[in-house]
């Protein structure tokens, strides 16, 4: 997928304080496109607040890497799509991450359903986050 012979590195760190429960954390972004994005147990397992989550960042993760590798699909088929939505939603099951469902909405001229749905299908597993990821990945996608 990578559009040379290039290695490309990320890195981000994470930092927790105390009990699993009780602690507090941040996650920051070596490149300081994000720093200090707290994240707490209830962030993670409860009602959703204090922060953020390992999971939302990897739903985030998956839904942009997507995004761009269908865009790249569908430049090689000569498509120059004008806009593409991807959401990502990562279920986890008895502490295992265990799904991403991709639901992908994307404005594009000079393509059927059909074919846009071929490549879409086609992408899931071509995108670098998705051959990392070790569990399903389903997908509904459709044109606007």
């Amino acid at each position: 997928m990578l559009l040379n012979d290039e290695n490309m590195k990320s890195t981000a760190k994470a930092v927790w304080n105390g009990s699993l429960k009780e602690g507090k954390g941040n996650l920051s972004a070596l490149t300081s496109f994000f720093s200090q994005l707290p994240y707490t147990f209830n962030s993670r397992f409860g009602d959703g607040k204090g922060g953020t989550n390992p999971e939302e960042l990897i739903a985030a993760a998956h839904a942009g890497c997507y995004s761009m590798a269908l865009s790249a699909e569908l430049g090689k088929a000569g498509i120059v799509p004008d806009s593409i939505e991807t959401a990502s939603t990562i279920t986890m099951d008895n502490g295992n991450i265990t799904q991403s469902h991709l639901v992908v909405k994307a404005r594009v001229t000079g393509i059927s359903q059909e074919n846009f749905e071929k490549i879409a299908n086609e992408t899931k597993s071509a995108c670098p986050v998705s051959r990392v990821l070790n569990l399903e990945i389903t997908l509904d996608a459709s044109l606007l």
